[in-house]
């Protein structure tokens, strides 16, 4: 069941938003997103919280300081996701401008697994680095520090991920959600972090007077990085890190970005003068988390690295390539979990464990999105991993925090879940194929106790009716360059319409003519090959659609149900 609510804006703060000069529209979707006041729509990099107030952030500026004017090797090693690999090109770029001696290393994901692993380390000493810098990952890698410091290397750890029960013993560990950190916004990603970790090392750098006789690095050139792997992580996009993602939207719709970047939203088919966030997460992100998911997150590395626009738009072809191939493999996977799920009483449970022996270990993680989002139930859908092992992927719903949960289960039964991490809404583990069924069974004991029937059902938060003034160009542009997303979302509009007209375009979507009010206007429900009823209630995005040089809005349907079944 799905039930739509109406978001309720702050009506006192909407007024101030108003009276500052937004208009009524504007203030009111600001106002229902906690925006008070003006100050906090500054997007100005003097806005950030100071990179000094992380912890440990000092310390480490000075420890890198210390090895670049040594000459010592240093050696990043990163993610296999979008995060991942925009932090990498973050610490790897920042620090070669900061006049390091550096490389990069990224797991690749079926053969060594998440994190700085044992395994991982014993490759890294291969290149003899004096320190390895983690991004996005090893505040888990108590034995993978352990062993790098059995081999004399340096562990530098950069993350963002919850910490554990114990935390390795790294040279000094950054991480705003670490035990005693009292950084303001818990939410940076770790390419946020990673950012931040660059600012304090110049101003280390600074105050040492390293830069005498010369310019000192632009470090706002990194900032489309930290943008795209902002948005593509889904961390929420609180007041420090909307100003990170608009700063970088900036640096992209002036062109002032990496040729990977200006590739991929070409090749995804969007324009860069004018990109906004969702562009980010859902054209840039997907193609670049291609390569980690079917391949070796190297290339998507080397294409964010790249220089110059030949190399960078080979590498972006690639990406788009691997992405097409992604699609496919997700499709097939999505067609046989949805058969298997038709002989079960999918409704009737409180999660879901899926697995099949030929679905593919990097892609189960959007087929247990897609499949969350389809049945509003926690699901983990699980792939071979070789050994007798099957690897698995997990996506939450509101309410039941997935880490806690596989905790929960580990606690309960110590010898079921060989690995476990993540976070509230995302988490990856690993089990024996031997007890694919007694972790179905054991998980949903857990999940059973933790939900509750109304925690199953589905909730759409609008923002109410869309009046027809609203419904106009300047309108549908100002809203798309809002910084939209996790913990921030897209303003969703909800009213009654007559469908008009409808035809199927692309195979798979339905272009409708829908009316209310007495106005028509266009509208696009992407996936929906069924036709509609001739009277529906529609919840929707305003959006700008430019075709053969002819500019208009659209709505974009994003569910639908009966009129009889009113809205709350």
């Amino acid at each position: 069941m799905v039930n739509i609510v109406r978001r309720e804006p702050d009506e006192a703060a909407a007024a101030t938003l108003a009276a500052s000069g937004l208009s009524p529209l504007l203030a009111q979707l600001l106002a229902a997103r906690g925006v008070k006041t003006l100050v906090q729509l500054e997007a100005s990099l003097a806005g950030l919280i100071p990179p000094d107030r992380l912890t440990n952030n000092t310390r480490m500026a000075a420890l890198l300081a210390d090895a670049i004017v040594a000459k010592r090797s240093l050696l990043v090693v990163g993610d296999y996701d979008a995060d991942g690999a925009t932090a990498t090109a973050v610490m790897v770029r920042g620090l070669r401008m900061l006049g390091a001696v550096v490389d990069f290393l990224v797991p690749n994901r079926f053969e060594y697994g998440y994190g700085l692993t044992p395994e991982i380390v014993e490759l890294a000493a291969q290149s003899k680095p004096d320190f390895i810098i983690t991004v996005d990952n090893g505040i888990a890698s108590v034995d993978g520090v352990a062993r790098a410091n059995a081999l004399g290397m340096s562990v530098l750890v950069t993350d963002h991920h919850l910490p554990g029960d114990h935390v390795p013993a790294a040279a000094c560990i950054v991480n705003p959600n670490q035990h005693g950190c009292d950084f303001p916004s818990k939410h940076l990603a770790g390419v946020g972090v990673a950012f931040y970790v660059m600012l304090a090392l110049r101003a280390e750098m600074r105050a040492r007077g390293l830069f005498e006789g010369k310019a000192e690095p632009n470090l706002t050139s990194l900032l489309d990085l930290v943008a795209l792997g902002t948005v593509a992580d889904l961390v929420k996009l609180d007041d420090n890190n909307r100003i990170l993602v608009e700063q970088g939207l900036r640096r992209i719709r002036a062109g002032q970005c990496s040729p990977g970047i200006l590739w991929l939203m070409r090749l995804a088919g969007r324009e860069p003068a004018s990109s906004c966030a969702q562009d980010l997460g859902f054209s840039v992100g997907p193609r670049l988390n291609a390569a980690g998911r079917l391949d070796d997150m190297t290339l998507g590395i080397s294409c964010l690295l790249a220089e110059d626009d030949q190399s960078a738009h080979a590498m972006a072809q690639q990406l788009h390539a691997l992405n097409h191939e992604r699609r496919s493999i997700e499709a097939d996977m999505q067609e046989s979990a949805l058969a298997e799920l038709d002989g079960l009483d999918a409704e009737g449970r409180y999660s879901l464990s899926l697995y099949q022996p030929d679905w593919h270990q990097g892609v189960i993680g959007i087929l247990a999105s897609r499949i969350k989002e389809r049945y509003h139930r926690p699901v983990i859908a699980f792939a071979q991993a070789g050994d007798g092992v099957l690897k698995g992927s997990g996506r939450s719903i509101p309410g039941l925090h997935l880490r806690d949960a596989l905790d929960l289960l580990s606690k309960r039964e110590p010898d079921l879940i060989l690995k476990f991490g993540g976070h509230a809404m995302a988490a990856g583990l690993s089990i024996r194929e031997e007890d694919m069924e007694r972790f179905r069974l054991g998980f949903e004991s857990v999940v059973t106790g933790l939900l509750t029937p109304a925690d199953l059902e589905s909730i759409i938060e609008v923002d109410g009716a869309l009046t027809l003034d609203d419904m106009h160009w300047d309108v549908a542009v100002a809203l798309q360059r809002q910084v939209w997303g996790q913990g921030f979302p897209p303003p969703m509009f909800c009213d009654d319409f007559e469908v008009v007209a409808q035809r199927i375009v692309g195979g798979k979507h339905l272009k409708l003519t829908l009316s209310t009010r007495g106005r028509a206007v266009d509208a696009i429900f992407f996936r929906q090959e069924e036709f509609l009823p001739q009277y529906v209630t529609a919840v929707y995005e305003l959006q700008t659609n430019a075709f053969n040089g002819a500019r208009n809005v659209q709505l974009l349907i994003k569910h639908w149900q009966p009129v009889a079944a009113q809205s709350n």
